[in-house]
């Protein structure tokens, strides 16, 4: 590699530490550990519905099973998510955010977004076009 990519590998790790400090210190003020924060994005977030399965979670979060679980009944505990067996698959466990998680994953979603746009002219990350103007290739190999 050249020394410019080198530079342009650690910049972009740099900018992203940076944003991942933010997002685990807005977290813990709103009281949420940092996963709880990505376990609720993750349910609200998921392609086309407002749930996930455990595995769809466990998968999101690079997180072994037992420990998934272990974090959901946490956030039960919480008030933040309920479980609810699928009515179409009674092997299946659907989790779903309930109101109090929805108000405080919106508080810390604005936070975020505008944190993202805040970092806008320093990086531009392919897959998060929603807050960039433009997409832009990726650059010798290193997107």
């Amino acid at each position: 590699m050249k020394k410019s990519q080198y530079e342009a590998l650690s910049e972009f790790r740099y900018q992203l530490r940076r944003f991942l400090h933010f997002s685990e210190e807005v977290a813990k003020k709103e009281e949420l550990t940092p996963l709880q924060y990505l376990l609720m994005l993750h349910v609200e977030g998921f392609p086309g519905r407002s749930w996930a399965t455990v595995g769809e979670i466990a998968e999101r979060l690079q997180m072994k099973h037992h420990g998934t679980v272990a974090l959901l009944t946490r956030c039960e505990l919480l008030g933040l998510i309920e479980r609810k067996k699928s009515t179409t698959d009674r092997r299946r466990v659907e989790v779903h955010l309930l109101e109090e998680g929805k108000l405080r994953l919106s508080r810390l979603a604005a936070l975020h977004e505008a944190e993202l746009l805040s970092l806008k002219d320093v990086f531009s990350v392919h897959q998060i076009t929603a807050f960039n103007d433009e997409t832009l290739p990726a650059q010798d190999g290193l997107g």
